[in-house]
């Protein structure tokens, strides 16, 4: 029996390095670290720090985070990177939930199987619950975030990044999107061939185009996320592992038909635990509604399911501390199975 759940935790642990390391986590770290370099800290303030205008940094942080198509583990550095960089707490949970919870990529592959009220319904969800969780963070965190504000506004203004690294962003950011919007189905050869031509065009850049002191700050502060988050999310995806050898799957099968708020908070608790890659949440859901399981249940699935996991859960403590994680993990989970009963009984 032990080794059976052994041999599924290096299963799902080979799975993970084999098919998220090259095209997804690295790319990501390699933006979480030219965040922290080359971005403006008091353009970041400016527009969505704590100071800011709520409505407006939740407004701009919870759109732009359609565009980025991220798993809980991959939005993790960039989530935090613009956090070290001065965004608000508020502003960097919103995306850590978006991202994942309702990214564009993830959207459509939902219309394509589950439809298009399964995906208004999962736009309409993540937005609330982004707006609630970015107040929950600012409010219960303000004070420990409000002195770092007051220092970082003495500095002055600044333009919010030259020409040049915003060039470097871009072609970082395209070799972490690029491979999952042209690639969605075929080789996983072909994902890693489209990341691989992205990376050295912006590797050539970056050599010809940025100081070598600025390139050793950018690799300085990739490493220091890399050191921090990498461990932990391969602990976490062996964890899962076994449990996902543990669980039986008729018992989720008969806990999850209609739209109950037990049959909510069950589905909630399954996506909040596992690990889903993006766009991977919505086959496990189809087949699971096949089975019988309520469309309530279903939409909180598809929220936590990529939204939140185990190894996002240690990774969030580890960077931004075990007291915002303890605030942000039982938020999630109590605003997904309030959405997911409200929307099954209300909605569909």
């Amino acid at each position: 029996m032990i080794k059976d759940l052994l041999i599924a935790g290096l299963l799902a642990l080979k799975d993970y390095i084999a098919t998220h390391v090259l095209t997804c986590l690295v790319p990501a770290f390699l933006l979480a670290g030219a965040m922290v370099t080359f971005v403006s800290r008091e353009a970041i303030l400016d527009y969505l720090g704590e100071k800011a205008s709520k409505i407006k940094s939740f407004s701009l942080a919870g759109v732009s985070s359609f565009f980025l198509a991220a798993c809980s583990c991959t939005v993790i550095p960039v989530a935090s990177g613009l956090y070290y960089s001065g965004a608000g707490i508020g502003v960097a949970f919103i995306i850590l939930w978006v991202a994942p919870a309702a990214n564009i990529l993830a959207l459509i592959y939902t219309g394509t199987i589950l439809g298009s009220g399964m995906v208004v319904s999962r736009i309409v969800a993540a937005l609330l619950m982004a707006f609630i969780v970015g107040f929950v963070m600012s409010l219960t965190f303000r004070r420990e975030r409000g002195e770092i504000v007051t220092l970082k506004e003495k500095e002055g203004k600044k333009n919010i990044i030259a020409r040049k690294d915003l060039i470097l962003l871009v072609l970082i950011l395209l070799s972490l999107l690029l491979p999952n919007y042209l690639v969605r189905s075929g080789s996983y050869l072909y994902k890693v061939l489209v990341w691989a031509i992205f990376t050295l065009i912006m590797v050539i850049y970056a050599l010809k185009a940025i100081p070598t002191q600025k390139l050793k700050d950018w690799l300085r502060e990739t490493w220091w996320f890399v050191r921090i988050i990498f461990p932990l999310l391969l602990i976490g995806v062996f964890i899962v592992g076994i449990i996902g050898k543990i669980l039986p799957e008729d018992w989720i099968r008969n806990w999850l038909g209609g739209n109950g708020i037990f049959a909510s908070f069950l589905a909630t608790m399954i996506g909040a635990i596992s690990y889903f890659a993006t766009m991977t949440e919505a086959p496990f859901v189809d087949t699971l509604m096949k089975l019988g399981m309520g469309k309530g249940p279903a939409l909180a699935l598809l929220l936590t399911g990529p939204g939140l996991s185990l190894p996002n859960w240690l990774a969030i403590a580890r960077v931004f501390g075990i007291k915002k994680a303890l605030v942000y993990v039982p938020t999630i989970v109590v605003l997904g199975t309030l959405v997911g009963w409200l929307f099954g009984n209300l909605i569909f």
